[in-house]
């Protein structure tokens, strides 16, 4: 029998390999792993019965086009909608021969935290699920963590992979920018969005970055890694060097058990050879999130135009062509993508352009240069992933503002264009809590080498306790 609740993306690859299990067999164990769990935790928006490949299933978000499979970014204006290509990502899951277990929950055009922004209703946590699984992508998150998948793809913009990978007690990589295809992504914010995986080991998301990244002719800003990526085989981290911010010390929105588990991990750190130092970033902490939240909405005010009724998804009735796109808008967009076009688009009208939008991209400049003053000194910079466990469903949904604040440590690094590893450090309260590791462009090798270190110190167990 397969426990798909234990069993690791590596592990089945070896299995595989030495022909104890087809791929079809795997695949069917996942499939009824789905049947059984996802009414409870509504991971999936779609499933996939077929078995199309020789390789280790994978979960994508459904921002990701799939040529054949209805796409719809957790939207009602995207609802029917179904590509005729595969997103480049896609495809080179394909290539490698992943099989698709099917398309995960997201909040719409990923604006969230919690998931409870999807049209098509809230996942939950497969640690407690009356509590949220993060967002973004907490569909593909509580996949992972609920053993519907081995492994699956996010999407990133202010923290979309990390802080669901942190609140579900996944392994969760946002790339550098650039290193990812972005092409057939469901765009919300060009400069910011970006696709990454999400296992239960650092070895396995590893391994799916290996895949998935590289340059492609299709998206102008991509760029091939410099150097290939490796497996992670470290057991100490002599000779690496690691930053904590001094502004963490001050933060107050960070939970006392959280701040327990980052601190002992810290220390964990310092026993393996790392040595362990404070960095600064300022302005980091004071302006990410406002800065984010104009710049992230002005692009999402620009890509989500195209939703007219005309082209995608479902048209609502009106009198001439000005009053059916209004009323397709008004009726396929929840309340999280009208806030955001309004304040993007509000940002970029007439006059208030150089105030906002241009103020908030001379801020980002500035955050971008002080990440590359910290990590002259650094390997890595090191901070809690999530200033919280996950929350109970519901308690944010009616408050933006506190909503926003759940991005608050990953957001800086996203700014500024940078890797980001968040790795399971502990529990608080009986739910994960996650180490945030940020490196420098193309760095990801030196994340993994750290994540990969700390991960087995730890030993953590991946598997909620519930399901033990």
């Amino acid at each position: 029998m397969i426990d798909t609740l234990r069993l690791t993306a590596e592990e089945a690859t070896g299995l595989l390999e030495r022909r104890e299990i087809t791929a079809g067999e795997l695949h069917a164990a996942y499939r009824a792993a789905i049947d059984e769990r996802d009414p409870e935790l509504h991971a999936y928006l779609r499933v996939v019965d077929e078995c199309e490949g020789d390789g280790v299933p994978i979960a994508l978000k459904d921002v990701i086009s799939t040529r054949g499979i209805e796409t719809t970014a957790g939207s009602r204006i995207l609802s029917g909608y179904t590509p005729v290509f595969d997103a480049t990502v896609a495809a080179r899951c394909k290539a490698a021969g992943l099989p698709l277990l099917g398309k995960t929950n997201t909040d719409e055009f990923a604006m969230g935290s919690s998931t409870e922004n999807s049209a098509y209703g809230p996942s939950r946590n497969p640690w407690d699920p009356s509590r949220v699984p993060g967002g973004s992508g907490g569909g593909t998150a509580a996949a992972v963590a609920g053993g519907l998948a081995p492994w699956g793809l996010g999407s990133d913009t202010g923290g979309s992979i990390k802080q669901p990978s942190a609140l579900c007690g996944n392994v969760g990589l946002r790339p550098t920018y650039g290193t990812v295809s972005r092409y057939g992504i469901v765009a919300f914010a060009s400069s910011l969005d970006q696709i990454g995986p999400v296992a239960k080991t650092v070895r396995d998301v590893a391994l799916l970055t290996s895949i998935i990244a590289g340059r492609d002719p299709a998206d102008s800003t991509t760029v091939e890694h410099p150097e290939p990526i490796r497996l992670p085989d470290r057991e100490d981290l002599r000779g690496l060097r690691l930053g904590v911010p001094r502004e963490l010390e001050a933060l107050a929105a960070i939970e006392p058990g959280v701040r327990v588990a980052f601190e002992r991990t810290v220390d964990l750190a310092r026993e393996l050879g790392a040595e362990v130092g404070e960095c600064e970033l300022p302005l980091s902490f004071e302006y990410g999130l406002p800065c984010y939240y104009l710049i992230a909405p002005a692009e999402a005010s620009s890509n989500l135009a195209r939703y007219d009724g005309v082209r995608f998804g479902p048209r609502s009735a009106g009198d001439g062509y000005r009053e059916m796109v209004e009323r397709t808008r008004d009726d396929g967009f929840g309340a999280e993508p009208k806030r955001r076009i309004m304040l993007g688009t509000y940002a970029l009208s007439a006059g208030y352009y150089d105030a906002y939008y241009g103020q908030a991209q001379k801020v980002r400049t500035l955050l971008v240069r002080e990440h590359r003053d910290a990590l002259e000194r650094f390997d890595a910079i090191v901070t809690p992933t999530s200033p919280t466990v996950a929350f109970p469903l519901g308690e944010r949904a009616a408050d933006p503002l506190a909503m926003y604040a759940c991005d608050l440590l990953t957001i800086p690094s996203c700014l500024a264009g940078l890797p980001g590893l968040s790795v399971p450090c502990g529990l608080s309260d009986g739910l994960p809590v996650g180490l945030q590791l940020i490196g420098p462009q193309f760095g990801e090798n030196t994340l993994f080498a750290i994540g990969h270190a700390l991960e087995r110190a730890l030993g953590l167990d991946p598997v909620p306790e519930r399901l033990r």
